[in-house]
């Protein structure tokens, strides 16, 4: 039988740095997109079934595309960081590392082309 307080169990299970900051990123994430979805389903849905050019000339207006791009955005940060928890609770050793820095570069570049893509439409 060990005699040991709570803070000696915990201790070597994890530090408690960054976990409220996470929580309120994800917190504020999920907020933005309570917000930017279905305003980015009402711009897109107007743009549906349009032909080529109207969906040129509509994104090329400046709202449709800021809402689709902060969507897209804030969507693909979410995912990142969601991502990220999984993999940190699931995954260990160096496929954990692997698999954090996979996730990054992919959201990121998921955005990365977002950007681009309707950057390149709207200009």
């Amino acid at each position: 039988m060990a005699f040991l307080t709570d803070r000696k169990r915990a201790i070597g299970l994890g530090a408690a740095k960054t976990g409220t900051d996470h929580f309120w990123s994800m917190t504020v994430s999920s907020v933005a997109l309570l917000i930017l979805v279905p305003l980015f389903i009402f711009t897109f849905g107007v743009a549906l079934g349009r032909g080529h050019d109207e969906v040129l000339a509509f994104y090329s207006r400046p709202i449709p595309a800021v809402i689709a791009i902060l969507t897209l955005a804030v969507g693909f940060h979410h995912f990142a960081m969601g991502a990220r928890t999984m993999i940190e609770d699931y995954v260990h050793g160096l496929a954990r590392k692997v698999a954090i820095i996979a996730v990054q570069c992919i959201s990121y570049a998921a955005i990365a082309a977002a950007v681009f893509s309707i950057a390149r439409i709207a200009l």
